[in-house]
């Protein structure tokens, strides 16, 4: 599992910076700087948990095991949910996109707290 975090950790990674510069240069005369800032948002916490899902990757190799891996599970799929709703609700306008907010808000909560249950775990 350790190459899929690292992957995803890459992929995200990736994606956040592009999405961002998109942002910055090709989003600011189209989008109000509320939504810009919405988008920015989704950007940083994808950035955030890109390296999070980098520590679970390195983690992974040295202590593999079913925390972490749910971790790693609930890292991406809140980065999935989080900041993929934002991005969709600043480019299409559609606020009811916002309720799937909260629930990638919810994932990364989860990831965290699986990461400092494995640790807590650690001999």
């Amino acid at each position: 599992m350790a190459r899929l975090w690292l992957l995803l950790s890459a992929f995200a990674g990736f994606t956040g910076v592009a999405l961002g510069a998109f942002a910055a240069h090709g989003l600011k005369q189209r989008l109000t700087p509320e939504y810009l800032a919405v988008f920015q948002t989704g950007t940083h916490y994808q950035l955030i948990h890109a390296l999070a899902l980098f520590g679970v990757g390195l983690l992974a190799l040295q202590m593999p095991g079913r925390l972490v891996n749910l971790a790693g599970g609930a890292f991406a799929l809140g980065i999935l949910l989080f900041s993929g709703s934002l991005y969709l609700l600043t480019l299409s306008g559609i606020g009811k996109l916002g309720i799937i907010t909260p629930f990638g808000g919810v994932a990364f909560l989860i990831g965290w707290l699986c990461l400092g249950l494995a640790a807590w775990r650690l001999a």
